[in-house]
């Protein structure tokens, strides 16, 4: 990613190169330092100094926050899109690499988050649907044939007032290229909530060969009297079994600002509470796939879900530190932080024959990254004394040897 920056600076004047800062800065989120200030408690850190490829003891010490803060606030845009197409390109990459360039099926999930904001930054305004000043970050994960987990490979910060599909087909566009770039034999699937179902986003997937989508859609009146039948059954079925129902169908549908209609599927649901009346809760979800309407609900678009759990590991990795008053120094620090996230899933991914496979990055960081250590230097080399016994000393083994460590 450095790679993709310019330096202006003096070179005489240079102590950290840019591929430094930006790696600090990475290192530094990813253990649970994701503020610039943070720099003043790690910049003579043994361990932090030889992620940087310095010296433990007698290295130059790392960036101050003033630097470091100066670095933020030095990218443009130009420099930002860059970075985000090398982020996407690394990730898609990767898995092409670990999959022999061999899959069946990619699917692409977006989603955007509330990023509160509580001072002066560019573009924060008030969201009507969040209730307060925010910015409206864009998140794209990748997920490959039917695999668990899905992969970060797209972060945008947007606007607080923007709709949830802002941006969202020109991500798909670039994402779309990578993809049959490094999986050609591969069939693209989008899968979106109801903030995605505008006529530009549904006709650019239309128009994209050999891509399936399953879009949620917002209920309307022309939607609900298409539901009622099935909604009667499935009233019925509730006031029989007195538990929550549901009731699949499908109907053809075009909103008035479609150029055609379009495959719609009906889950027709009526909750059941202890203590409260019988409530009808229609969903619909267009589609431009051929499956029963049960199979494409269930076991396509409530998989998407999990997508809310990535968002979760993502704010704990504090995405949302976006205090700075620029825009784009706030994008910086938010492919930063997408950045550091990518590399704790390559953590997970080393972890997967352990009991940590599933473990949040939470999880793992508090396991295996905050370790006490003894680093000892001499003439010839560098040794960094573990601790002899840990509750996790197997898995931390084994995921050292899966990133190249060697038994000695």
């Amino acid at each position: 990613m450095a790679a993709r920056l310019f330096d202006s600076r003096q070179a005489a004047k240079v102590d950290h190169s840019l591929h430094d800062l930006l790696a600090q800065r990475v290192y530094s989120v990813a253990c649970g330092y994701p503020d610039a200030n943070d720099s003043a408690r790690l910049a003579a850190d043994p361990i932090h100094k030889m992620l940087l490829d310095r010296d433990p003891v007698k290295g130059l010490d790392l960036a101050s926050q003033a630097t470091l803060s100066r670095f933020e606030n030095s990218v443009g845009p130009k420099q930002l899109y860059r970075l985000g197409e090398t982020l996407a390109e690394s990730v898609i990459v990767r898995h092409a690499k670990r999959l022999g360039g061999h899959a069946r099926r990619v699917t692409i999930d977006l989603d955007p988050t509330d990023d509160p904001t509580h001072g002066a930054q560019q573009l924060s305004f008030f969201n009507s649907h969040y209730d307060n000043a925010c910015y409206l970050p864009m998140m794209g994960f990748v997920t490959f044939n039917d695999e668990a987990d899905q992969y970060l490979c797209a972060a945008v910060l947007r606007p607080g007032n923007v709709t949830a599909a802002a941006g969202a087909v020109g991500i798909l566009r670039r994402l779309m290229a990578l993809i049959r770039n490094w999986f050609p034999k591969a069939r693209i699937r989008v899968r979106l909530d109801g903030g995605f179902s505008n006529p530009e986003l549904l006709g650019f997937l239309d128009g994209e060969p050999g891509v399936e989508y399953v879009v949620a859609m917002a209920s309307n009146a022309v939607l609900v009297r298409k539901a009622e039948e099935a909604m009667q059954y499935a009233r019925v079925m509730a006031g029989v079994t007195d538990h929550t129902e549901h009731v699949y169908g499908e109907a053809s549908y075009s909103a008035g600002t479609w150029n055609r209609e379009r495959r719609v599927i009906i889950k027709a649901e009526v909750v059941c509470g202890e203590g409260k009346a019988p409530k009808d809760n229609p969903r619909f979800v267009v589609t431009n796939m051929k499956q029963t309407p049960q199979w494409l609900y269930e076991e396509v678009y409530c998989q998407r879900g999990e997508i809310e759990n990535r968002i979760k590991e993502l704010h704990a990795l504090e995405i949302d530190r976006t205090s700075c008053t620029r825009f784009w120094a706030n994008q910086f620090r938010v492919l930063l932080t997408a950045a550091a996230y990518v590399l704790m899933q390559e953590l997970r991914m080393a972890a997967a024959l352990t009991n940590c496979a599933s473990a949040q990055v939470w999880t793992i960081r508090e396991r295996f990254l905050k370790l006490g250590t003894r680093v000892m230097v001499s003439m010839r080399r560098v040794v960094v004394h573990l601790p002899q016994s840990f509750p996790f000393l197997v898995a931390f083994r084994q995921i050292a040897m899966g990133l190249g460590a060697v038994p000695g």
